[in-house]
């Protein structure tokens, strides 16, 4: 059986792993004013320019029905079965539409993986893996969703504005950080994003206590991967956070920008280390 591993684009993976893995990506949409453009034809670099000169959010569009029926109706023209991941529908109606769009056919499957960007790289990474070893669709789905439960996705926020506007944290936690100068740290936790650990100081400072917290909370990583996923960090932090993840022998560690959908909702200088922790339930 020929199986087509599928995702969105707020996978947040580069190109160069897209392809090494041959990962099927159906495109987001983001508005900009009147405006409209495929998540993979935009930079964050343009989201927060936007949102400097406009003081307004961009407006981002998950992948409908009929674009989630074209795609698997393209992908099965050379394939058997197609496993397709799909951000956390807590998140985003995308999940909800892949699936109603399934039902049209033989042979797809739909992963609701409960979290967003690089976490759900890690789940599309692992199945590639299974894939590779020879495992049917069906044995390939039953493992990852296992493993959802797993995934440590995290993140530390420099501001609260963009999740603030975007309604995805309430006015008194937004005020409270911003009148503290703290840096939160936002986890995705059954499929939601909440509120973490509180920090305050410099943002390189804050960011390397927030790995080596979430390191010592989260102990008992799959030391296969790691990412490194950031809207914009500097060389030098992103370097340090490598080095750490390497002493704790974490074997592949891929830095990868995220990409218009997640940074319009989470803006700059936002940075996360997303690994399987626990043996990854498998």
């Amino acid at each position: 059986m020929k199986i087509a591993i599928s995702a969105e684009s707020t996978i947040d993976l580069t190109p160069e792993l897209v392809e090494k893995y041959d990962i099927k990506i159906v495109q987001f949409t983001i508005n900009l004013g009147e405006e409209a453009f495929f998540d993979k034809d935009i930079s964050p670099q343009d989201i927060f320019e936007y949102v400097e000169k406009n003081k307004l959010l961009p407006k981002t569009s998950a992948v409908n029905q009929f674009q989630f029926e074209q795609h698997f109706e393209n992908i099965l023209k050379e394939y058997d079965a197609i496993i397709h991941f799909s951000l956390s529908s807590e998140m985003s109606s995308a999940c909800e539409n892949a699936k109603t769009a399934s039902a049209k056919f033989k042979n797809v499957f739909v992963i609701d993986t409960r979290s967003l960007s690089t976490g759900i790289a890690l789940l599309v990474l692992s199945a590639c893996d299974m894939k590779k070893d020879g495992m049917m669709a069906k044995e390939i789905v039953e493992k990852i969703k296992r493993r959802i439960d797993f995934v440590q996705a995290s993140f530390v926020l420099d501001r609260l504005d963009y999740l603030y506007k975007g309604g995805r944290c309430n006015a008194l936690m937004y005020f409270g950080a911003n009148l503290l100068k703290l840096h939160p740290q936002i986890i995705v936790k059954d499929g939601k994003m909440i509120s973490g650990h509180k920090y305050r100081g410099s943002l390189e400072k804050v960011t390397l206590n927030y790995v080596k917290d979430t390191l010592a909370e989260f102990n008992n990583p799959d030391k296969k991967r790691a990412f490194i996923t950031f809207t914009t960090a500097t060389e030098t932090l992103i370097f340090q956070i490598e080095k750490i993840l390497k002493e704790k022998g974490f074997q592949e560690i891929y830095k990868t920008t995220a990409g218009a959908t997640i940074s319009s909702h989470c803006g700059e200088n936002t940075l996360g280390i997303l690994y399987i922790n626990d043996g990854g339930g498998v």
